[in-house]
């Protein structure tokens, strides 16, 4: 590969973008699309499609035989609050490839012996998350049932187009939540996003068992018919 290509690469992945390398089987020679140009490439339903699928592959095109190396950003699971639900959740994601990070400021939760192998942020959410990157290769669930922490994390996962978003909670806690989220501008169509009550309908009891339905819900979203601009998430490499 050469250098300014790979420049360009590391570049659109230290930012989260997604990217596709074209490859001339014929020739040899490489470029690179950018997911944002994807839509104006003469190659571009089999990009779409590699894109969508996370897969690469090779491709008979107009341009000839060429070979199409996907790269899509991890996808990462943001938690705001370090509770049982989170330790048994934690675990189950980083199995399936998700990187995990928990942001609680209660700092009696969010320790690392509560959390081993597991990053940590002891902050409020104003201050954690706008450093994390989220974007739509994130999964955001709000398991506080404390409006100070869970309200200003959703809204800020709701300006970030999650392919997820779910918060805890009974249909009266939520209703509760819709109320204060409106107040602070939110519209019907922003808080529809939020998968509430979180999780399957599974019948869930326990912490466990409601980290299962959580993140089978979020392997279903994962899973769904992608828009046009959004790209399925690849979740395991």
């Amino acid at each position: 590969m050469r250098l300014d290509l790979l420049t360009a690469l590391n570049a659109e992945r230290a930012a989260r973008r997604a990217a596709i390398v074209v490859t001339d089987v014929a020739s040899g020679k490489q470029r690179l699309v950018k997911a944002a140009a994807i839509a104006r490439d003469p190659l571009k339903p089999a990009l779409a499609e590699r894109l969508r699928s996370g897969r690469s592959g090779m491709e008979e095109t107009a341009e000839g035989r060429v070979f199409l190396t996907v790269y899509v950003p991890a996808p990462q699971l943001v938690i705001t609050g370090a509770v049982h639900i989170s330790q048994a959740l934690a675990p189950i994601a980083k199995l399936l490839g998700y990187d995990v990070t928990i942001v609680d400021p209660r700092t009696a939760f969010a320790s690392p012996e509560r959390f081993a192998d597991v990053k940590v942020i002891a902050e409020w959410p104003d201050q954690a998350l706008p450093p994390l990157g989220i974007d739509r290769y994130t999964a955001f669930v709000a398991l506080t049932h404390d409006p100070k922490i869970d309200d200003p994390a959703l809204v800020h996962a709701l300006s970030r187009d999650c392919f997820y978003i779910g918060a805890l909670g009974s249909r009266k806690t939520h209703a509760r939540r819709v109320e204060r989220l409106k107040q602070q501008g939110l519209s019907d169509a922003d808080i529809s996003r939020i998968h509430a009550p979180i999780g399957l309908d599974i019948g869930a009891i326990s912490p466990a068992e409601i980290a299962v339905a959580i993140m089978a819900q979020i392997t279903e979203r994962l899973r769904e018919e992608p828009q046009a601009d959004r790209p399925l998430v690849k979740a395991v490499s």
